[in-house]
Parts: structure tokens; C-alpha cells; sequence
């Protein structure tokens, strides 16, 4: 459905998830700790000192919400975590465990969508995506990578660039890379720079590079309108994308733990309460539940509303077809002809050029 000036179809549907607590139980970590033998309690409470430490030290401006990046480097480089890599934490990735229904959800939302026969004659298609603070590398390596189409999460290093560095070409081994001891933090997302990737996935940056995420860009010449869009994350941490995606006319949805404690399901039930969320469920993805059929339902409204407004673009780009006009009363057809005498000889008078009708303009 493009149209001059428009680069995009506008036929996308971005289904945007946060992870941890959102599609698992707690922390993506987990396997991390019980592959190296380190406790997993005893790792957050101390990086919930760090800022603390490095502000005692001259560094306030510490980041709290990616705090645990560096601390990570700090357990390889004492070797607590001594051959910790990217392929190490890929393959420890596997063995995230997700909320019922999962990863099974992804595959049936995008061909609830993708298969029905209306929304495939307007090439509708739905994409997941996944934000998230957590490690970019467990997120390939678990079993939802399969169904995403883009992951924004942070990155640690297993290479450095050497001193005295060309501009040009790079050549590199990314397996050698993938397997090194990791060194450094390549990449840090937290929960306000979070918006950012929500709008690289508005303008299409994850599709075609060639696009600033900063360049300015009309509404209807972005990839994906903020109203196409679904997120959907846990806790008052999401509170910046919540409200952006809200405010632009996505929908977002809230999720509580399956046997929530009451100061978790209180803490969803303000969120609505504050209108950051349109609704809000259980983490329980399987056929049946409200968040299965409230997110189905969602994802399906605004395949419709696409599907309208193609049919709308459609019929006005066509027009009207060329009909045989009535004719206008007093002009003779060939079934009536003019009377034989008039009481007046009949005036012929010039028409003005500017009031004549104009010839049909051909299809387009």
C-alpha cells in the first residue's frame, strides 16, 4: 500500500516484549551463577552496593540499571567467572526456562495474523521483538530467539581494538571473538534508553540501516506507527515505554507472576491505575487465558484497522468507475427527437472554454 512519499506499507504489526519477569520467572542470569557455583542473592546485593562504592570513589554518575555489566567483568577478571565468553553465555542461554505457553505464544499470535486470508491479501505481518537490560547473547541462545526479529540488549566484548587502529574495512574473526574472555561492555541499554530501540523498530533503523534513528521523519513515512505497537513488560521499570508507546497510541499490557504475592498483583493494578497500561494479566501465555486472548484480540484489532485503511487508500486511489450518464431533461435521444417547428428561430451561442467539461482523466 505505499504511496508517493511514503517508503512504507505501514503493514506491521511489532509485538515488543521485555524479558526478565516478563517472559521468565526471574532473572536471565540464573544460569550463569549455577554454571560458576556463585551465589546468585549474594551477586545482586552486591551490585546494589556499586553505586554506592564507585560515588565513594569519584563516580556518581553510575549507572544503577547496568551496574551488574561491570561487575560481571569483574567476576572474570578474578576468576570467579575465568572463561566466561559470548558463545559460553549464549549456550547457557538454553537453558532459560519461560512462563507457561512460551515459546509457543510467539509462533500462534504471528499466524493468527499471517494466515488469515484477509490480512495475507493485504500482506499484514506481525514481528516480536524483545528490549530488554538483560544479556543480548542469553536471549539468541534461549528457545524464543527463533521467533524474534530483533533483540536490543546489552553486549559484553570479547575483543579490543588495538592502539594505532586504521579507518577502512575491518577485517575480524567473529568466532575467535565469540570464545575470548570477555574484557569490556560493548553495548548498554537501560530502562530509559529503552524508548530509543522502541523507536528504531517506529522508523524501520532495525530494517535499513541507512536511516538516523535521530533524523526526522513525518508519521506516515515511519515503518511501524506507534499505534501498530503492543508492550508488554512487568513493573514500574517499564514506566518510561509505557508511556511513550502509550502516548502515541500503542496499547500496553502489564504482567504479574502466576500466584502473584499481593504486592505484585497491587503493583500492576497502580500501573492501570496511573494509566500507564491498558490492561493487565497473568504471565500465563497458553490458549484460554485472558493475557493469551487479550493479546490475540489486540493484535488482531489493529490487523482490521490496516486492513481498513488499505481498502480506503484503495478505493481512492481507484475512484469512480465511467458510467452512462441519465440524460438531462429537454435534450432530445435518439428515442425522442426535437419537434419539427419552433415558434423562435434557436440562438447558437459560444461557449465559454472554461466551462466546458474536461474528458475523464485515464486510470492510474
Amino acid at each position: 500500500m505505499p504511496s508517493s512519499g511514503k517508503p512504507f506499507p505501514q503493514n506491521v504489526i511489532a509485538v515488543i516484549w521485555d524479558f526478565d519477569k516478563t517472559l521468565i520467572s526471574g532473572n536471565m542470569q540464573a544460569p550463569l551463577f549455577r554454571a560458576y557455583g556463585v551465589d546468585e542473592d549474594e551477586f545482586w546485593d552486591e551490585v546494589n552496593t556499586l553505586p554506592a562504592f564507585y560515588a565513594a570513589h569519584g563516580y556518581p554518575l553510575f549507572s544503577k540499571d547496568t551496574a551488574y555489566l561491570s561487575h560481571i567483568l569483574t567476576y572474570v577478571k578474578e576468576g570467579k567467572f575465568d572463561d566466561l565468553s559470548n558463545k559460553k553465555l549464549r549456550e547457557l542461554g538454553a537453558e532459560i526456562e519461560f512462563f507457561p505457553g512460551l515459546p509457543d505464544f510467539f509462533r500462534e499470535l504471528k499466524e493468527t495474523i499471517e494466515d488469515n486470508p484477509t490480512f495475507a491479501q493485504r500482506d499484514i505481518k506481525l514481528e516480536h521483538y524483545i528490549v530488554s537490560t538483560g544479556l543480548r547473547q542469553m536471549v539468541h541462545g534461549s528457545r524464543i530467539d527463533p521467533y524474534v526479529e530483533g533483540v536490543w540488549a546489552c553486549e559484553l566484548l570479547g575483543v579490543a581494538a588495538p592502539v594505532g587502529l586504521k579507518p577502512g574495512k575491518q577485517k575480524g574473526d567473529p568466532k575467535t571473538a565469540a570464545s575470548a574472555p570477555l574484557t569490556g561492555i560493548a553495548y548498554a541499554i537501560d530502562n530509559t534508553t529503552k524508548t530509543r530501540a522502541v523507536f528504531e523498530i517506529n522508523k524501520g533503523v532495525n530494517m535499513h540501516s541507512e536511516i538516523d534513528v535521530n533524523a526526522r521523519m513525518a508519521p506516515e513515512a515511519r515503518r511501524v506507527p506507534f499505534e501498530h505497537m503492543i508492550y508488554i513488560a512487568d513493573g514500574p521499570s517499564d514506566v518510561p515505554v509505557f508511556s511513550v508507546v502509550k502516548q502515541y497510541g500503542g496499547r500496553t499490557f502489564a504482567v504479574y507472576p502466576p500466584g502473584a504475592t499481593k504486592p505484585e498483583f497491587r503493583q500492576v493494578m497502580e500501573l492501570q491505575a496511573q494509566e500507564r497500561v491498558l490492561a493487565f494479566g497473568p504471565a500465563d501465555y497458553q490458549p484460554g487465558t485472558h493475557t493469551h486472548r487479550c493479546l490475540t484480540t489486540w493484535a488482531e484489532q489493529i490487523a482490521e484497522a490496516i486492513a481498513k485503511r488499505w481498502q480506503t487508500v484503495l478505493g481512492d486511489s481507484l475512484g469512480n468507475p465511467p458510467t452512462h450518464l441519465p440524460p438531462e431533461k429537454g435534450v432530445p435521444t435518439k428515442e425522442s427527437e426535437a419537434p419539427a417547428e419552433a415558434s423562435e428561430p434557436v440562438e447558437k451561442k459560444d461557449v465559454d472554454p472554461s466551462q466546458r467539461p474536461e474528458a475523464d482523466s485515464p486510470p492510474a
